[in-house]
């Protein structure tokens, strides 16, 4: 038995990782749960949700494995490269990189040798969790009725890239941004109409149009075996 603790960077990312991955990774005895990375605490509560900084990161990250520090725990993120705190490791050099691909690699290299620990997954998502919804943008009329013509429009962009996780991460035309521009009540919504559409697109559909996430998922199911 392998037991999976992640670390997302907010409660969509959450709800994501509860709707869909803990039950295709249990059914592979692979028992995962998942809570938003810190952002600030006192002495009475803890505050999650937003990757405000890495050193916050980082350190909430090796809390939990020092809680948990049994042989069969494995540990893995979920992080946005869109608005990335310029602290991350291996940053500058992956501003280097024209390859989105290659830059995200460079710096989950980066990020994995930084925390240092034989049993951490590092992900970041390209660019952000919207890249995964934009693999299927017709699945947006799940909780949208009455959108045709804006998820067309999304339809129609979307299949301008060859894969979602290219479609860049400039301020106005981030994945997110670019649904917004479409969807407005998308930006109030996130947190629960993203996890439903993509439990409507499935993961199938998910990881055939994007490679990195993938290989990523490839890797934790590889845990199994």
């Amino acid at each position: 038995m392998i037991r999976l603790h992640m670390v997302v960077e907010g409660q969509t990312e959450e709800g994501f990782v509860n709707l869909l991955l803990v039950e295709h990774l249990a059914g592979m005895g692979i028992f995962a749960d998942v809570r938003c990375v810190e952002t600030s605490r006192t002495r009475r509560k803890i505050f999650r949700g937003g990757l405000l900084g890495y050193g916050r990161a980082k350190r909430d990250l090796h809390r939990w494995m020092k809680e948990d520090q049994n042989p069969e725990v494995r540990f893995t993120t979920m992080f946005d490269l869109y608005r990335l705190p310029a602290d991350f490791p291996g940053y500058e050099d992956g501003k280097r990189k024209a390859d989105p691909f290659a830059r995200v690699r460079c710096l989950e290299e980066s990020f994995g040798g930084d925390v240092s620990h034989p049993q951490f997954i590092p992900y970041i998502q390209l660019h952000e969790f919207e890249a995964l919804l934009l693999s299927d943008p017709t699945k947006f009329d799940t909780v949208f009725l009455n959108h045709d013509r804006a998820i067309g429009r999304l339809c129609k962009m979307a299949v301008g890239f060859e894969s979602p996780e290219q479609i860049d991460d400039g301020d106005a035309t981030a994945p997110s941004k670019r649904i917004i521009n479409e969807i407005r009540q998308y930006r109030s919504q996130k947190a629960s109409a993203g996890p439903l559409i993509a439990e409507k697109i499935g993961l199938g559909n998910m990881r055939a149009r994007c490679p990195h996430f993938r290989e990523w998922l490839e890797k934790i199911e590889a845990l199994a075996k």
